[in-house]
């Protein structure tokens, strides 16, 4: 896997949703990025020494380019949403292990996503319509109001929305709304807050059903040296010799039954 330390140049940027950003990157980094995985991204303040861990959630068809869809959270998060085309980016990447598309092979794919987990879905959604691995393939969206990125997933999936606030879709969860439509499936790819995904763990446990999820986090080094974000594992880690494994590098993507959450 690579991980090279670049400078991108900001391409475009719009805000998309109500905190939410929408920034095309130019970078080598993009050849050889993979659905799910993620790039550290550095602010210019040299007192903010830990870079933001963010998730690829596209990659343009000359794979240039990454685009990168973000909620402004803190300072870092603010920083990049002052960035306009032309700035200039520093990237660590691409990072984590991504989603195994091979799983969906001749299967029924649900394509989960809760808020800022929603992003990585759309590359991971092209890829699998691509390599015409899945028979059927549908994307379930929860958010808290205001949508985004669904008109985008529409090209390359079914989709069905969930609105904590009922404003759009299902009112409710993700798990209402596949309740409310009848929806049915034989693998899952998830993304989003720990609550939706421990929901979908005992949902696909019940259903019979393979789940892959994708663990958000708070990190520090983002290649797995200072173990500042772990999960408690079925399985030993080779490094740290525990029932722990580092989401950086050994995830984020794990099938639900090998992580405790």
């Amino acid at each position: 896997m690579i991980k090279t330390k670049v400078i991108g140049r900001v391409f475009r940027q719009d805000e998309i949703a109500d905190q939410i950003y929408d920034m095309w990157i130019e970078t080598e980094l993009a050849q050889g990025a993979r659905p799910g995985q993620f790039v550290c991204v550095y602010t210019k303040n040299a007192a903010a020494l830990l870079p933001r861990p963010i998730s690829i959630c596209e990659v343009n068809e000359e794979k240039t380019m990454l685009r990168l869809v973000y909620r402004t959270v803190g300072t870092g998060t603010n920083e990049f949403a002052t960035y306009h085309a032309g700035a200039e980016i520093s990237l660590l990447g691409p990072l984590g292990n991504g989603f195994p598309v091979e799983k969906a092979a001749g299967k029924r794919v649900f394509l989960i996503g809760g808020g800022i987990g929603i992003p990585p879905m759309l590359q991971l959604s092209k890829e699998i319509k691509k390599a015409g691995q899945a028979y059927c393939e549908l994307s379930v969206l929860g958010y808290r109001n205001e949508l985004f990125l669904n008109t985008d997933l529409e090209k390359y999936s079914q989709v069905y929305v969930a609105t904590e606030d009922g404003s759009a879709g299902t009112k409710g969860t993700v798990l209402d709304a596949i309740k409310e439509k009848g929806l049915s499936g034989d693998v899952i790819f998830a993304c989003g807050p720990m609550p939706m995904l421990r929901a979908i763990k005992e949902y696909a446990a019940a259903n019979n059903m393979e789940a892959y999820i994708s663990l958000e986090e708070h990190m520090a080094c983002g290649v797995g040296a200072c173990l500042g974000c772990v999960c408690k594992t079925k399985n030993v880690d080779a490094h740290s010799h525990v029932h722990n494994s580092r989401i950086c590098t050994d995830g984020p993507v794990y099938n639900a039954e090998e992580v405790e959450i």
